[in-house]
């Protein structure tokens, strides 16, 4: 088991990035999918003893359904975090697409009814 916390702080233009605590010297961590190394990690030290970390997303790996990236502490293996990115025909049956085209379907229907009322309301 690994000493380290990895933080996430934010997910932005195709970099995860996070925080790193524990860390006594600058550790070795891995991002992996589907069990094979991707580089693209990166490491910074803060002035806090905390460290900066960030993890580019190879376009490449990018593909339908769900595509999971997990970053270990190389010593002992241990994961730290994971993120995953869903996309593709594996969307279509996801209850947040659906939810989002039942909005956009609402918003349409709100739209015709107002016009609707406002083209047949009797004039005063």
């Amino acid at each position: 088991m690994s000493d380290l916390i990895l933080t996430k702080t934010r997910l932005i233009g195709g970099v995860w990035h996070g925080v790193l605590k524990g860390a006594t010297s600058e550790p070795k961590l891995i991002l992996t999918h589907k069990g094979e190394v991707v580089t693209g990690l990166s490491l910074s030290a803060r002035d806090d003893g905390t460290w900066d970390v960030e993890a580019a997303v190879p376009v490449q790996r990018l593909a339908d359904g769900l595509q999971t990236f997990v970053i270990s502490d190389a010593g002992t293996d241990a994961v730290l975090t994971s993120f995953a990115f869903l996309a593709g025909d594996a969307l279509a049956e996801d209850i947040r697409a659906e939810m989002d085209l039942l909005r956009d379907e609402l918003d349409m229907l709100k739209r015709a009814f107002r016009r609707h009322c406002a083209q047949t309301a009797a004039p005063e």
